[in-house]
């Protein structure tokens, strides 16, 4: 048989240059192996034949069979369309078409028998189906009852190269296979993993000879996307920890035991001990650390990422943090000063703002070893920042920074430092093994004492009298409020507009409170100053956009009202409801939609007012959007799209594949064993096209 992979996909019957062209360019389509790895998105059940006098209004997809007695055309140039009479004997349907008139005219005749399939609606009196697939009754007896359709871009659909012409063309590719496909996996793992093989799988994922089959072969495709993910995501990972070491931070010195015996703000949580015990069994391995920290919005992240510092502090080792914003840097320097300040460390801020004079006196610092933390932006990965020792880089929201950026400040030293991502974004245990399968995964979950968790309320726009009251109510016991609009890129003028209507309103609304506006389209010296009124407590309320969503600590803020809820994600509500509840006061969330809400749209409210949990709310989200690009994929640290398994549904069967995997590595990490000569064979062939970003976490 002929190699379907280096087979161009234009000598196949049916093809030919022209489409070729077209399946390269819109899909990636290239060779013959492509085609048969571009899987069908849904099926459709053809088995039955319906006959028309059984048509009701509510129908889904159905299939008829009959004849066409007349074809009449109505209307003159755009608005022309032709309607055909198709009757089976027991009544009588219109098939309609607006465009490729010509072309079925051409096609299809009068008085012979052809199936139909397509979705009736009724206009006036009368059933009629837009746009039908018609077969001749012989072609349609050749494929069994489930249907695969193929997605199919409108530059295709112009083209004539629709669903239906995807699914011959792949019939005709499976015509020309003589011999089973040669298997992916080793025997071992078809067995353990009780999965049919592959040459089975892929006719039935084409061609489904029965519901269980498709299943069946589902499962194994799945299976085997997953499996290589991890299997690749895993070596890299052993390859890193064997080659690269790590700094050993031997000791707990002064600088951590006089930080917590003198200077810790409240008793860490337990949450918090384990964690910071897992850093320390990490940073004490010899292997260098790659540990992601997840936690809501105020479960103490900072704290244990400083107290992870200090622990490089104590063995003679330097630290940074880098944060996505300026706001969020100086936010953290001045949190960080303030708690270390009766230990007596040097504590620099380094941003784009930092004058000439400053950076000079902080570039010596660093260089000769007397500034112990840095805090800053992009600005601490710039080739003339230079450490005299740095041991442990903190990054904060690291999804808003590329991997390549991330991947310079190891650089800063003779051997990579220890890294700690931190998020308030919780990503879902399955995402988090796929996308940062590289990381070792730590979680905080429980709030410092004293906390309470913010109350979230659903509220309709056309009911403000009772809202504005309650916001009065608790501007005069001393509180302030955050409102928030959405920006959306593609409505930003539009939206900016309503912003500064709103600000417009609540300033007449409440003439005797200082209102301050913040939106990402402002100068950053006009944003900053705008925000500092709010920190300040000059203003009791501030109008923004989403700008707020990381960052600004304000404890005395207790109100978040968020306008047009509907047109947020579910992470996204939780981000900004995270910017309340900072103090020990009883906060709010209130969530402003319209009446008329999606089935989606509800659900994803109903989740919001139900539940304070980070995870419960990105495992939702994730079931609800699907992974999309959740944190953008060549930036959150390996690149991969998934052609048939889905990371919100697959969870069980990614677990099973990244089990199998550590199995696998633990017997033979080289995969040098003749078994698994085939392992390595795949893993180049998937992977060859992309760079190894895993290996900078």
């Amino acid at each position: 048989m002929f190699d379907l992979d280096s087979r161009d996909i234009k000598f196949l019957p049916g093809v030919g240059p022209q489409k070729a062209a077209l399946l390269n360019k819109e899909l990636g389509i290239y060779s013959c192996g492509d085609l048969l790895g571009y899987f069908p998105y849904k099926y459709i059940d053809r088995s039955r034949t319906y006959k028309i006098r059984e048509i009701d209004g509510n129908m889904p997809y159905i299939q008829l069979r009959g004849r066409i007695t007349i074809f009449e055309t109505q209307g003159e140039g755009k608005s022309r369309r032709l309607t055909g009479k198709f009757t089976d004997g027991t009544g009588v349907i219109e098939l309609i078409w607006f465009k490729g008139i010509k072309y079925i005219l051409e096609k299809y005749k009068t008085g012979v028998e052809y199936t139909v399939f397509g979705k009736p609606s009724l206009y006036g009196h009368v059933f009629n189906i837009a746009h039908p697939e018609i077969d001749p009754v012989e072609a349609i007896e050749k494929i069994p009852g489930l249907q695969p359709y193929y997605n199919t871009t409108e530059k295709m659909k112009t083209h004539f190269l629709h669903s239906k012409a995807l699914q011959k063309i792949m019939y005709h590719l499976w015509q020309t296979i003589q011999s089973p496909l040669p298997e992916t996996l080793p025997a071992w793992i078809i067995a353990r993993a009780q999965v049919i093989y592959r040459h089975e799988a892929m006719r039935n994922i084409h061609f489904p000879q029965s519901p269980d089959l498709l299943r069946k072969a589902q499962f194994r495709l799945k299976f085997e996307e997953l499996f290589y993910l991890q299997l690749n995501i895993l070596r890299f990972t052993r390859l890193q920890q064997r080659k690269l070491g790590g700094f050993r931070f031997d000791k707990i010195g002064n600088a951590f035991n006089d930080f917590y015996h003198t200077c810790l703000p409240f008793e860490l949580t337990n949450a918090q001990k384990r964690v910071l015990k897992e850093i320390r069994a990490d940073v004490g391995s010899g292997i260098q650390m790659n540990r992601l920290l997840q936690g809501d919005v105020g479960s103490g992240k900072t704290l244990v990422a400083l107290m992870s510092m200090l622990m490089a502090i104590d063995n003679g080792f330097q630290a940074c943090l880098m944060a996505p914003t300026e706001i969020l840097a100086t936010q953290h320097f001045e949190t960080i000063s303030e708690l270390v300040k009766k230990i007596g460390l040097r504590v620099e801020l380094l941003t784009g703002s930092t004058k000439k004079k400053d950076r000079e006196r902080i570039h010596e610092g660093l260089l000769n070893g007397d500034v112990h933390i840095t805090i800053g932006t992009h600005a601490l990965i710039e080739d003339t920042v230079n450490f005299f020792n740095l041991g442990l880089v903190v990054i904060d929201e690291q999804h808003r920074f590329g991997v390549a950026q991330r991947a310079r400040l190891w650089k800063k030293n003779s051997r990579p430092p220890h890294v700690l991502v931190m998020t308030a974004t919780p990503i879902p245990r399955t995402l988090a093994m796929t996308v940062y399968g590289d990381l070792e995964v730590s979680v905080i979950d429980e709030l410092p004492p004293g906390r309470k968790p913010v109350q979230t309320l659903h509220r309709y726009d056309n009911r403000r009298g009772p809202l504005y009251d309650s916001i009065r109510k608790q501007i005069q016991s001393g509180r302030q409020v955050y409102i928030v609009y959405p920006l959306i890129q593609e409505s930003e003028h539009s939206d900016l507009k309503n912003l500064e209507e709103g600000y417009k309103h609540i300033q007449e609304i409440f003439p005797e409170y200082k209102v301050c506006m913040v939106h990402g389209k402002m100068k950053p010296a006009e944003k900053e100053a705008e925000m500092q009124k709010f920190v300040a407590g000059k203003a009791q309320i501030m109008v923004a956009t989403t700008v707020i969503e990381v960052g600004v600590n304000v404890p005395n803020a207790s109100v978040m009202i968020i306008e047009n809820a509907e047109r947020f994600g579910l992470s996204q509500l939780h981000q900004l409801r995270g910017r309340v509840g900072r103090g020990a006061d009883q906060s709010y969330c209130i969530l402003i939609t319209s009446y008329k809400l999606s089935e989606e749209t509800r659900k994803r409210i109903e989740i919001m007012v139900r539940t304070n949990d980070g995870f419960e709310i990105a495992e939702a989200d994730l079931q609800l959007r699907g992974p999309g690009d959740m944190e953008g994929t060549q930036q959150s640290g390996i690149a991969f799209d998934l052609k048939i398994a889905n990371i919100a549904r697959d969870g069980q069967i990614l677990q099973l594949a990244r089990d199998i995997a550590n199995e696998v590595l633990d017997k033979d990490p080289e995969l040098s064993a003749n078994e698994h000569y085939i392992l390595k064979i795949q893993l180049q062939k998937i992977f060859k096209k992309k760079f190894n970003w895993s290996l900078i976490s």
